[in-house]
């Protein structure tokens, strides 16, 4: 496996780590859900009290790059479960809603804007 694995192939992976382990039954959508948010509040908690320009300096701390990681790759993990629990394919969702994006927020008059 390397960093151009695809979506659907890390969709399956998970999906097979899932099953080898029966864990099936807890990964319902609602539980999921809950995983999901409860990961990304980890990932948010290593934020916690940083300025915005510290915590671009943490790309050369490896401690900090590598705690953010595994806080990333458990809440993707996560949703990939969701999205098989749910058999939604990733990839049309994403471009589905990176679509709706585009025409709610015209890059010609958000350009440089947040709100």
């Amino acid at each position: 496996m390397d960093s151009k694995t695809t979506l659907q192939e890390l969709k399956a992976l998970v999906k097979d780590f899932i099953n080898k382990r029966n864990w099936e039954k807890y990964h319902n959508p609602k539980d999921l859900a809950e995983s999901i948010c409860i990961e990304a509040a980890e990932l948010l908690e290593i934020f916690q009290w940083a300025t915005a320009e510290e915590t671009f300096s943490w790309k050369s701390d490896p401690s900090k790059i590598d705690s953010i990681k595994d806080e990333l790759a458990d809440v993707l993990i996560y949703c990939f479960s969701m999205a098989n629990a749910l058999d939604i394919d990733l990839s049309e969702a994403i471009l589905k809603k990176l679509e709706k994006n585009e025409k709610k927020y015209p890059a010609e008059k958000y350009f440089g804007r947040a709100r």
